[in-house]
């Protein structure tokens, strides 16, 4: 067989969690925050989420105690549609952050996290008259509005408020089209001028007016978000600029209260990634508002991805190994646990997990069990020749794996487990066939 190319032992932990090692009783096993891979499998089954929640909370604190110490009055949100779980909801109170949904099923899973309504923040672009109801019943903080339809329904729903909330303004924030062209795929750029998202200023000064005009509605201020996985900093400095704008354009001067920057910080996901550190992040986002945004004002931003991703890997088991000419290694999950690999192209990089050790010789197809020929998570992975039974970690895949999790040819979504100190706990148990068939109508027998 052919060398390839091998990454170095610092590349390699580049990519895998902060708490990632050789096992200390058997070195050639891959360890997470203290638990061998091979524990996990055994216990928990496979295709697995694992989540290092040491390296999790000190991300977090990472972002929250950063920005805290270079603009004192901010707000770190986190984006939940990256991995919208309700112990992660938990886990994130926990350590001081807000929450960020979209949508009335991120809403519920953060309510019965226990997070506090006066904390969360809902999104969406098409908002139905049941999630507005939803997130006004539940007393959340702010709504961040996308559009006149929406100024419509809050206009019929904010009056039929009960209670001690009925003549109280529902704060609201207004999300605009900053046209910053952001450098990543095209289907996470959200902040250009043809965004499906937000305002353009012309009609966020119709909407901005409109707010401040009912008496039931508080408009603190303005939302951008420019796209995902940007790995220059500069991107978002320029996206807090066009706040400045935004202030004199639409309010002749006048500054807001708010302003909420977004997220979309990169990560590394492979060998070759140079991604932003989160303190490089954080300077470039406060100095651009240092520079263009009101002292006193309230400055938010919403990471996701960079909180989670590199957190978080997918543990498969090795089903078939193929050699037809090139060598297919097919795993017991693929694109229906791991949609990005085929939404957006991403390339992850694999692990053999339970033979560390093994010269690294092959350069493979990592496939996965779906019918689809796209239903590839590595091209061209390069590991040591591998076996049935085999453990292969997929790395930096905490965020959007169990987001975007489907049951392609009726499979079932993989449970998800926090691992640290050398314990592991179950986040969310393993989908059951029984599951899989509970939403459906039994067949209809026929009598005749």
């Amino acid at each position: 067989m052919n060398q390839v190319p091998v990454p170095s032992l610092d590349e390699l932990w580049s990519i895998l969690p902060e708490e990632a090692s050789a096992d200390a009783a058997t070195p050639e096993v891959l360890s997470i925050g203290g638990v061998p891979v091979t524990e996990l499998a055994e216990r928990y089954g496979t295709p697995l989420y694992v989540y290092d929640e040491t390296g999790l909370r000190r991300q977090i604190r990472r972002f929250t105690e950063g920005l805290r110490e270079r603009w004192p009055n901010s707000e770190v949100l986190f984006a939940s549609k990256s991995f919208p779980a309700v112990g992660m909801y938990r886990l994130a109170q926990e350590e001081g952050l807000s929450i960020d949904v979209a949508g009335g099923g991120e809403l519920q899973m953060a309510l019965a996290a226990g997070v506090d309504p006066a904390r969360i923040h809902m999104h969406g672009n098409a908002k139905t008259d049941a999630e507005l109801a939803m997130a006004l019943d539940a007393g959340i903080d702010t709504i961040i509005v996308d559009n006149a339809d929406e100024l419509d329904r809050l206009e019929r729903l904010l009056p039929a408020r009960s209670g001690d909330r009925a003549a109280t303004p529902q704060q609201l924030l207004l999300r605009v089209i900053p046209g910053v062209a952001a450098k990543t795929h095209a289907s996470q750029a959200t902040g250009g001028d043809e965004s499906k998202f937000g305002l353009p200023l012309g009609q966020a000064a119709a909407a901005i007016e409109r707010m401040r005009a009912h008496p039931l509605m508080d408009f603190a201020g303005v939302h951008l978000h420019i796209g995902s996985q940007i790995l220059d900093v500069e991107q978002f400095a320029e996206a807090v600029s066009k706040l400045s704008g935004v202030t004199s354009d639409i309010s002749g001067g006048t500054p807001f209260r708010t302003y909420d920057v977004g997220g979309g910080l990169g990560v590394k996901y492979t060998y070759a990634d140079d991604a932003p550190a989160v303190d490089a992040y954080l300077d470039a986002v406060v100095a651009a508002a240092r520079e263009h945004l009101p002292a006193d004002a309230r400055l938010l931003i919403e990471p996701g991805r960079s909180i989670v991703a590199r957190a978080g890997v997918t543990l498969y088991r090795v089903t078939s190994v193929k050699r037809t000419g090139r060598t297919f290694v097919a795993v017991d999950g693929g694109l229906a646990d791991q949609m990005d690999a085929a939404l957006t192209g991403q390339r992850f990089e694999a692990v053999l997990a339970n033979r560390l050790d093994a010269p690294w010789s092959e350069s493979v197809q990592l496939v996965g069990r779906q019918c689809e020929s796209g239903d590839l998570l590595v091209d061209g992975a390069p590991m040591p020749p591998a076996e049935v039974g085999d453990l292969v970690v997929l790395a930096t895949t905490g965020a959007y794996g169990y987001t975007l999790a489907n049951n392609y040819n009726g499979a079932l979504k993989p449970a998800i487990v926090f691992v640290g100190d050398g314990a592991s706990r179950l986040i969310a148990r393993r989908e059951t066939y029984a599951d899989l068939l509970a939403t459906h109508e039994p067949a209809i027998v026929s009598r005749a």
